[in-house]
């Protein structure tokens, strides 16, 4: 008999906080974690003038983040992995002993990494003719927070930083999935983050047409409106950062070891585009949603709600929403899309929503789509008028990435 995945613990930091009750209050009451960019200088023709961005950490409950823990590790995505990964550990119940640590695994990965690390070496070298870092590099490899994550938490199981682009949180966790049902693991730590607020990224997606830019002759939106994913009005997708962390075990780990688990991560499924590397393509995206349905052993009618990919961006909201109504016809579940309050963490993001989607299983609590302006080609129910109250026994969280990475799965409240 297949093993089942439950969901043992999870924590996040996002834009709407950096403490898991503070974000919920905040997702719950419709607001808004985008403000302006503030990470760096900004000259008068930086196209980029929004983003969700991180608060600061308390870091003095916390041992391994303090000052000398963290001299080599300059690129933030590491304080705030390692915090995630910590609290959502305590969170679960379980403690890493010797004897359990060759079975956990650790999936935790990035899609962008460490790059500033790498990009401040590089001014230094040009600036002040000075050496990079010793620890430079190694703060650049994506798969190198997946090893901080090992060493923190003593796990001595299979490890794999997994990249998926925009789909790496959710994917980490169906790597992970993977894992236990082949009997290679008891324990996943699963997850992704993101810091991608430097300049050469923000305005690459500036270029390439994807990040939020007000229409031309038109004045600056207030900051907090500038996400508006399914809206008539959206244009394009406000960069933001967090880290989401989700602790994964069989059952019948779960159950030797006395520990509790209210979600189990019931289907899921992966296809690619094949056809462009960034517009996503309908049939292949239908089909995972489709597959990770079918994976689950449910009917497209089980599915109580939906937790969107959905940018904000003209095409990938279109073909996600028609995916939707082509797999659920006229009776599609209401959709919430989280972006629209915390902006695009890259590979964090799906990990953070993934997160928020349990919360609100849990919670019986359906979290608005906010900023929304209804679009007559995209028929969705998004939540709109604020947060709802709906029992959820089943969820389909959508993720979708660069190189038409297509990731999707299925929660089931089990407790």
């Amino acid at each position: 008999m297949l093993k089942k995945t439950f969901i043992l613990g999870y924590d996040a930091v996002s834009p709407l906080g950096t403490d898991m009750e503070i974000q919920w209050r905040q997702a719950v009451q419709g607001e808004s974690g985008i403000g302006p960019l503030s990470r760096f200088p900004l000259k008068d023709d930086f196209p980029v003038r929004v983003a969700g961005q991180l608060g600061e950490l308390d870091i003095r409950p916390y041992p391994f983040l303090q000052p000398r823990e963290m001299a080599h590790w300059t690129s933030p995505i590491y304080p705030y992995a390692l915090l995630v990964v910590h609290r959502a550990l305590k969170m679960s119940g379980l403690e890493i002993t010797a004897d359990i640590a060759p079975r956990v695994a650790v999936t935790f990965s990035s899609a962008v990494g460490g790059m500033d690390a790498v990009l401040k070496a590089d001014r230094q070298m040009i600036a002040q003719n000075k050496m990079p870092h010793p620890f430079a590099n190694p703060n650049s490899c994506i798969n190198m927070v997946g090893g901080k994550v090992s060493i923190l938490t003593g796990a001595t199981g299979p490890i794999s930083s997994t990249i998926t682009a925009c789909a790496t949180g959710v994917t980490s966790m169906i790597i992970g999935d993977m894992m236990l049902k082949l009997g290679l693991a008891d324990v996943v730590v699963a997850g992704a983050v993101d810091c991608p607020l430097v300049e050469p990224i923000l305005a690459g997606f500036v270029t390439m047409n994807g990040a939020y830019r007000p229409k031309e002759g038109q004045p600056e939106d207030p900051p907090e409106k500038t996400s508006r994913p399914f809206s008539a009005n959206r244009r394009g997708f406000v960069v933001s950062e967090g880290a989401g962390c989700i602790i994964l075990a069989t059952d019948e780990f779960t159950r030797a070891h006395g520990l509790e688990a209210k979600i189990e991560m019931a289907g899921s499924a992966m296809t690619s585009d094949a056809s462009h590397f960034v517009a996503p393509n309908l049939a292949t995206v239908q089909r995972c949603i489709e597959l990770a349905i079918a994976g689950a052993g449910l009917k497209p009618e089980d599915v109580d709600a939906v937790n969107a990919h959905a940018t904000s961006t003209k095409i990938g909201d279109k073909v996600e929403a028609d995916a939707l109504v082509n797999v659920f016809g006229s009776k599609t579940p209401p959709t919430s899309a989280n972006k629209s309050q915390l902006g695009h963490a890259m590979g964090a993001s799906s990990a953070i929503e993934t997160i928020l989607a349990m919360q609100g299983m849990l919670q019986s609590t359906l979290l608005p789509t906010i900023n929304f302006k209804p679009d007559p080609a995209i028929t969705l129910d998004c939540v709109p008028e604020g947060p709802r109250i709906l029992q959820q026994e089943f969820v389909l969280k959508n993720a979708f990435g660069f190189g038409g990475c297509n990731s999707c799965l299925i929660l089931r409240r089990i407790a």
